[in-house]
């Protein structure tokens, strides 16, 4: 059967269609995003704002649109941080049901921690052992760590790529006092996040996914050959803190002439860098490995999982 994934973020409004069957792996088909960068439309009341509410409803009809002509059988729609936290969610919400003509899944932090963790589990298999994850969004930073599929510690922080940027970093280029000014206060955010994972065990393997940390994987980091020929990005902390001056140099319009940074993570990008490189330092992790599943695959892959459940013979 075909599946669509909606996933409304707080950067990207971004629909992912694949082919799937019980006990199967899912096979991707389609990805189309639609750039919304929703902090800019919050307002100081925490309400997005009425521009914003079309763009969010425009970018929703159209993914509908798109998974009716890729014949989808079920759309799974889920909205994360920044419909979850905005002063007026209850009433936009309302909106992208009306626009989807079906039920919204609004995503609490921990469980979208939970959705991440799993695929990332199922990338990496096994073998793997304990796993520490970062995954970076426009509106919080999850992190998840754990042996299994379910982790056995998940957060969420209002750490976000694009929150950040608003509170902290609203000139551009940023400023040196600024950059250091959110350097501390994600330190003091991730402080009792960092208490809390400390009594686990050592990762084996620190991983880290988002579209963020993908592009800051492709500006600071290396591939390294992988199982079966599939090719690793490894992200080092000390690169990535090397960099970090650089970017807070640069205007964002010159940014997207830098490996890995599309024009969508220019505004961004110095922020997202400033966040991991605080957590990584937080955490004692010196790299991590970027994974290509994240909350995406991981609502598709919990979503097969009941597929082959119902289907097994009694």
């Amino acid at each position: 059967m075909r599946l669509g994934v909606l996933d409304i973020g707080s950067n990207t409004v971004h629909l992912l269609v694949a082919d799937v069957r019980p006990g199967g792996r899912p096979l991707a088909t389609t990805s189309r995003r639609t750039v919304l960068r929703l902090m800019r439309y919050l307002a100081p009341d925490g309400s997005i704002t009425d521009d914003g509410v079309a763009a969010l409803v425009a970018a929703v009809s159209e993914a509908r649109q798109v998974a009716a002509a890729e014949n989808v059988t079920e759309l799974l729609a889920t909205a994360t941080s920044a419909v979850r936290e905005a002063t007026n969610g209850a009433a936009v919400i309302a909106l992208i049901e009306e626009a989807l003509g079906q039920p919204l899944q609004v995503l609490g932090g921990e469980t979208e921690a939970r959705f991440t963790f799993l695929a990332v589990r199922r990338w990496f298999g096994w073998a793997a052992g304990q796993i520490l994850l970062f995954d970076i969004g426009g509106g919080s930073l999850e992190l998840a760590a754990g042996a299994d599929e379910l982790p056995e510690a998940a957060a969420s922080v209002p750490l976000g790529a694009g929150r950040m940027t608003v509170q902290f970093l609203p000139h551009d280029p940023p400023g040196e006092a600024d950059v250091e000014r959110l350097r501390e206060h994600a330190r003091a955010t991730l402080a009792p996040v960092v208490e809390a994972f400390g009594a686990l065990p050592r990762p084996d393997h620190v991983v880290g996914s988002s579209k963020a940390i993908r592009s800051l994987a492709k500006l600071v980091g290396y591939p390294v050959p992988g199982w079966s020929g599939i090719e690793r990005m490894l992200l080092p902390r000390a690169a990535l803190g090397s960099w970090i001056p650089r970017l807070a140099r640069i205007p964002a319009e010159a940014r997207q002439e830098l490996p890995g940074i599309t024009a969508d993570r220019t505004f961004q990008i110095v922020a997202a860098a400033v966040v991991l490189h605080t957590a990584m330092t937080a955490m004692d992790v010196d790299e991590l490995e970027v994974s290509p599943w994240a909350l995406r695959e991981g609502v598709l892959l919990r979503y097969i999982e009941s597929l082959s459940w119902s289907a097994a013979p009694a």
